[in-house]
């Protein structure tokens, strides 16, 4: 596209407009008559332009209003025409004031290009000024806009998922003996929490040393400690929860004798003294 200067962008701009006199709009109409690209800025400018018109509908006045203005102005009546004087040739004496009238031309084009200008900030800015009027009412009112103006409601799809039936559970103990005798400690787990509680029975705590319950199972590559059981009858952990529920039904639970805190490496290091398996206690609720 050919750069034009900022005249004839002010001159596309106004001719959109309608401020431009009659001189000025033929010279636009001939330029769009011979430049494609300076026919499309003028268009660009009437979309830019042309949404005052949208917003604001047209009012055709009253016959009596073309009436009082044809009298104010003295065009009641039919006009004779009008006869300018000739102008005497201009004396030699009078060349330096031609002179210096040629010389404010540059002045006198630059007055013309603000104006152009000036007009076009005010309409831009009356453009600006309606959009946010029409939005704050889009917001706020949309119901004083026309149809066509009005925001489109705004539907929202939201999928609500009935919360899943907590999956019934019974309960697990496994009696930690040695040799099918007197249980030493009794192990609970709960089948849905997979937390459990080691209950002592009949083991006798050794001076110095300290009980360190172990999960075996031939799914995991070696046993894993469950933590040391507590001096206390009751020893309650939820560490099982990290495996999953047929590693945890179907293992195998171990008792060592490891130094007093448990083993330091992590690996049994004392001797096997109680084993057992779980059994289902209680069956799960009927669903």
């Amino acid at each position: 596209m050919m750069a034009y200067s900022e005249d004839h962008i002010a001159l596309a701009a106004e001719y959109a407009l309608g401020t431009l006199d009659a001189d000025e709009r033929t010279q636009v109409e001939t330029m769009m008559a011979v430049d494609r690209d300076f026919t499309a800025m003028v268009e660009a400018w009437e979309q830019k332009l042309g949404v005052l018109n949208q917003m604001v509908g047209s009012v055709e006045p009253r016959p009596e209003v073309w009436d009082r203005i044809k009298a104010a102005t003295g065009l009641a009546e039919a006009q004779a025409p009008l006869m300018l004087p000739e102008a005497p040739p201009p004396a030699v004496a009078d060349m330096a004031e031609l002179v210096t009238a040629a010389d404010t031309s540059n002045v006198i084009r630059f007055a013309a290009r603000a104006r152009r200008w000036r007009n076009v900030a005010t309409f831009t800015t009356a453009i600006a000024a309606a959009l946010v009027a029409m939005l704050a009412v889009q917001a706020y009112r949309p119901d004083l806009l026309p149809d066509g103006l009005r925001p489109k409601p705004l539907v929202r799809v939201v999928e609500v998922k009935a919360p899943s039936a907590p999956t019934p559970s019974g309960q697990y103990v496994a009696l930690l003996q040695k040799d099918s005798g007197s249980p030493a400690f009794i192990l609970t787990v709960d089948g849905a929490t997979r937390n459990f509680t080691v209950r002592k029975v009949g083991a006798t705590a050794e001076p110095g040393r300290s009980y360190e319950l172990w999960l075996v199972s031939d799914k995991l590559p070696k046993p894993r400690s469950l933590g040391v059981i507590g001096g206390n009858d009751f020893t309650i952990r939820p560490v099982l929860a990290a495996y999953d529920p047929d590693t945890v039904s179907k293992a195998t639970y171990a008792v060592t004798v490891e130094p007093e805190g448990g083993s330091p490496t992590g690996v049994a290091t004392g001797p096997i003294v109680f084993t057992g398996k779980l059994i289902e206690a209680v069956p799960p609720p009927a669903r």
